[in-house]
């Protein structure tokens, strides 16, 4: 009898005091957290543009309200991608040295670089829907018009040093053509014969009022947007340290003698892994190579 009046006030009474114990558990919890500050609301700016802007040192003729716009466009398109914009930010200390000599060399406008950043985004293995492919996305019947080797084993469209010779030579071609860097700008995109046929139908010759493809009529605004950010990257609000930026890797020439059986093997002949070698470089497709003794073949080894 005593157990059962035990169990009908004793037990509630326990209940009651585990659940004030619970609160004020959490009570003091509560008030040992740190105080949480709710940051206002982010603010996207317009992108300011400059007051006056050129392309291989022609100037774009922003006093027209559709070149200003489309300008503006491009701006915001890459000011507020930002990942990808600060990739590129990244990659330019060890690409551009190699591109820039190449391009003064051939008398070549040094803002064409940033044609290249537009083309693959300074991908050495870039390849597009329709088959062009490298840093300069070179079509395979351009590369092997120009000289280049591109079959099964080798293709030196992906070879950075030999396809920007071959954009070199025809951006002087398209030069010779249109007698404008922005047309050939416009040209490397749509092709000679593209733009060409726009040029004879529209009769205009100016890029800025040439009515053409999308994408092409886009083109050189958003080269000259990579270039305004690329070159002064804190104006738009990208602050990138030396120490995060991607360094040179120094690499020496090695001269391939004979045909190589397995990359594999040869690769670790050098110290390196089959995916570092592959990796600086991506012109050797397979894992074999044929040597015919008609040409000599250099490879980059890393000096890690």
């Amino acid at each position: 009898m005593m157990t059962k009046i035990w169990r009908r006030f004793i037990a509630p009474f326990l209940v009651v005091m585990n659940i004030a114990v619970v609160v004020v558990i959490l009570v003091s919890a509560q008030s040992g957290k740190t105080e949480i500050v709710v940051e206002k609301d982010v603010m996207f700016e317009p992108v300011e543009l400059p007051e006056t802007v050129s392309f291989a040192g022609e100037k774009m003729p922003l006093e027209r309200f559709y070149v200003k716009e489309a300008l503006d466009r491009e701006l915001l398109s890459n000011a507020y991608f930002h990942s990808q914009t600060i990739r590129y930010i990244k990659l330019v200390p060890r690409y551009f040295p190699i591109i820039e000599p190449i391009l003064k060399e051939h008398g070549i406008p040094d803002d064409f670089k940033y044609l290249a950043v537009a083309e693959s985004g300074l991908d050495p293995r870039a390849i597009s829907p329709a088959r062009a492919a490298g840093f300069w996305q070179l079509m395979e019947g351009t590369g092997k018009d120009y000289g280049l080797e591109i079959n099964s084993e080798v293709d030196e469209r992906y070879h950075i040093e030999k396809a920007t010779h071959v954009a070199c030579e025809y951006i002087k071609k398209a030069y010779e053509k249109f007698g404008s860097w922005t047309m050939v700008a416009a040209a490397y995109n749509r092709g000679m014969n593209g733009v060409n046929r726009q040029v004879e139908r529209q009769k205009e010759d100016d890029y800025y009022d040439l009515l053409i493809t999308t994408e092409t009529a886009r083109y050189v605004y958003r080269i000259v947007a990579l270039k305004l950010i690329l070159e002064n990257p804190e104006k738009y609000k990208f602050y990138i340290s030396e120490e995060d930026k991607y360094p040179i890797i120094p690499t020496k020439k090695v001269e391939i003698k004979g045909s190589v059986a397995n990359f594999a093997d040869y690769a670790q002949k050098q110290g390196l892994s089959y995916k570092v070698f592959k990796d600086f470089n991506p012109w050797l497709r397979e894992n074999e190579l044929t040597y015919s003794g008609r040409k000599r073949y250099w490879v980059e080894i890393p000096e890690l």
